[in-house]
C-alpha cells in the first residue's frame, strides 16, 4: 500500500500530516500493529462485558473495539494535545498508542432508573482496578452524590451525560486499559440521536443545536420522573406488604375467636 492509497482509505489529509510533521509510515506501522491486536481486545471486552452483566441492575451492555480509522484520526487529532504535555518532538508510535489512547475498549452499561447508579459504581469499584472516574454531566445538574464520593465532575456543553470509568485488565505487560461508560436508558437514547447528529456535519446548524439542548432537558426530566415512579412503587409495596401482614393477623385472631367460641 502507497502514501496515497493509505490515507486515502483512512480519511486522512495529507495537509493535515504535512503541518503536524507526521510520517505517514509511523501510522501504518501503528495500524498493522493494531490490527494484531483486535482478536483479544475483543475477548477481553467479552470477559468483562459479561461480569457486568451479572448485576441486577444493569439493564444492558454493549461492547466495542475502536474502528481502525478512527483511531488514526483521532492519533492525529491527538497529536497537538500530547505535545503540549510531552515537548514538540513527541509522535505517536507501536510503542505508546496504547498508553495514550484509552478508549481503544469501550463498554456502556445501561441501566434503568438513576438510583441504580451507585449500586453499579460500587460494584465496579469492588470488581476491578480503577484508574480514572470521571462524571460527565449537564450544567446545572444536582452533583452532590459525585461529590461526597470525590468524583470528578466535567460540564458538557452538549449536555452529555455519563460516568465514565478506565479500569486495569490484567497485569503487567498484558495489562491493558478499558473504558466503562455507565448511563441511564435515558441517556443511552439522548447521546445515540446526539452522536449521529453531531457526526453528521462539520459543525453543526445552530437550529439542531438548540433544539438537541432542548431534547437533552426533556430526558433529564424523563430521568427524574422515572426515579419519582420507581420511589413510589416501593413505597406501595411497602404499604401493601404491611396491610397483607396486618390482615393476615387479624383473620389468624378471628380464627382463634371462632375456636374458643
Amino acid at each position: 500500500m502507497d502514501k496515497n492509497e493509505f490515507l486515502e482509505i483512512y480519511d486522512l489529509e495529507p495537509q493535515d500530516l504535512k503541518d503536524l510533521g507526521i510520517n505517514w509510515v509511523d501510522l501504518y506501522n501503528i495500524l498493522q500493529d493494531y490490527k494484531k491486536s483486535i482478536d483479544i481486545y475483543d475477548a477481553r471486552l467479552t470477559y468483562v462485558a459479561n461480569v457486568l452483566r451479572q448485576h441486577p441492575k444493569i439493564h444492558s451492555v454493549k461492547t466495542r473495539v475502536k474502528d481502525p480509522k478512527r483511531l488514526l484520526q483521532k492519533l492525529v487529532r491527538k497529536t497537538p494535545n500530547r505535545r503540549e504535555k510531552y515537548g514538540d518532538n513527541f509522535n505517536f508510535n507501536i510503542q505508546n498508542y496504547k498508553d495514550e489512547i484509552t478508549d481503544i475498549m469501550g463498554i456502556r452499561a445501561i441501566h434503568i432508573f438513576k438510583d441504580d447508579w451507585e449500586e453499579i459504581h460500587q460494584f465496579i469499584t469492588n470488581k476491578w482496578d480503577v484508574i480514572e472516574t470521571v462524571a460527565n454531566i449537564r450544567e446545572g445538574d444536582n452533583v452532590t452524590t459525585f461529590e461526597e464520593k470525590s468524583i470528578p465532575v466535567r460540564s458538557r456543553v452538549s449536555g452529555y451525560r455519563s460516568v465514565h470509568y478506565l479500569i486495569k485488565y490484567g497485569s503487567g505487560y498484558e495489562s491493558s486499559t478499558i473504558e466503562i461508560q455507565v448511563r441511564t436508558i435515558f441517556e443511552e437514547g439522548y447521546g445515540e440521536i446526539d452522536h449521529r447528529l453531531r457526526y453528521s456535519h462539520d459543525e453543526i446548524p445552530e437550529i439542531l443545536q438548540s433544539n438537541l439542548l432542548l431534547f437533552n432537558r426533556i430526558v433529564g426530566s424523563a430521568d427524574e420522573m422515572a426515579s419519582l415512579i420507581n420511589n413510589l412503587n416501593k413505597e406501595w409495596i411497602e404499604k401493601e406488604n404491611k396491610y397483607k401482614e396486618e390482615i393476615e393477623m387479624l383473620r389468624k385472631k378471628v380464627d382463634e375467636m371462632e375456636r374458643i367460641l
